[in-house]
């Protein structure tokens, strides 16, 4: 076996949408018309981005105040490679702003040449963006207060911001452990396998290196079966984005013959009221030139059309 280990990018995003609050709503209300709103404190102190709670009191907090869209820079760091969906795409400055009016910083870009036109102390103004939304993206950057870029025209709306939709993406490197990657290595060739203990005979799927009952390391591998049984299951009847089942279908537990552990997939071939504990049934692999290192090399599991497990075959592994 290669001592290799696999690796990948791999990529996790979705929109977050959320609801906004009186304070909140407001403060993107205003940046959409190109203010700037803050929130007064118990202190007296001016919080912006405006707080919905004291951070003293912890009492809500209700008075908004409006403050200048121009500011000071307080400390700054550089970004010579900027990432997708950051501000700008071409180097520039995060700072931390103290806005006109303003006891409490912002941190937002700053659009200058480079690192030696940004210093503490430095005059700044917002940018505003031509097509807002209601969001903080709609105050682009901020600038050197004697930029001569145009402001756009202020819009207008006929309804205040109520909720808003932030996009979150992660984008990593992910390397396999030997025995994740071995079992992969596996899956590319069609095959499935698991570790048995040498203490306690237990075949796990997907391999773990380790026993997690006796803490033992794993080195005898196991050529398991792509059939199994399914031992339980749920009906998905929510749809979500990136789903790409149309609901109602079914996500099971299954226990391939010879594992003692069963892993997750999906049941289609079978209307999801018909599925079952004990059911048997088999994997169905894509076609051959689709295979990689992943799971996603069997499609899904269907029937078999063989009689169901007795559950004593599978109950200690529910």
């Amino acid at each position: 076996m290669s001592h290799q280990p696999l690796s990948a990018e791999l990529r996790v995003e979705f929109a977050y949408t959320r609801s906004l609050g009186p304070t909140l709503g407001a403060f993107l209300t205003a940046l959409r018309a190109h203010r700037v709103l803050g929130v007064r404190g118990a202190d007296g102190r001016v919080h912006v981005p405006p707080a919905e709670y004291d951070p003293v009191t912890a009492e809500p907090l209700t008075e908004l105040v409006e403050v200048g869209s121009t500011g000071t820079v307080l400390s700054w760091t550089w970004q010579p490679e900027p990432l997708a969906g950051q501000p700008l795409q071409r180097p520039f400055g995060w700072a931390l702003i103290r806005l006109d009016g303003a006891d409490t910083a912002l941190l937002h870009a700053v659009d200058v040449p480079g690192p030696d036109s940004l210093s503490i102390g430095l005059r700044v103004r917002a940018r505003w963006t031509a097509e807002p939304v209601g969001a903080i993206t709609d105050l682009a950057c901020f600038e050197p207060l004697d930029a001569a870029t145009p402001e756009p025209p202020v819009p207008e709306f006929a309804e205040d911001v109520r909720g808003t939709v932030s996009p979150i993406n992660l984008h990593y490197r992910h390397s396999a452990s030997a025995a994740e990657s071995e079992f992969l290595r596996g899956v590319a060739r069609g095959e499935l396998t698991g570790q048995r203990c040498p203490v306690c005979a237990q075949v796990y799927i997907p391999p773990r290196g380790a026993c997690p009952t006796d803490g033992v390391p794993l080195t005898d591998w196991v050529r398991l079966s792509d059939e199994g049984t399914v031992t339980s299951f749920c009906v998905v009847n929510v749809p979500f984005l990136g789903q790409r089942i149309p609901p109602p279908y079914v996500a099971a537990a299954v226990l391939l013959d010879g594992a003692d552990i069963p892993f997750q997939h999906l049941v289609l071939g079978i209307a999801p009221e018909q599925v079952r504990m004990g059911l048997r049934v088999r994997a169905v692999w894509r076609p051959r030139e689709q295979w990689g290192h992943t799971l996603e090399n069997i499609d899904h599991f269907t029937p078999t059309g063989a009689p169901d497990a007795p559950f004593d075959s599978f109950a200690r592994h529910l």
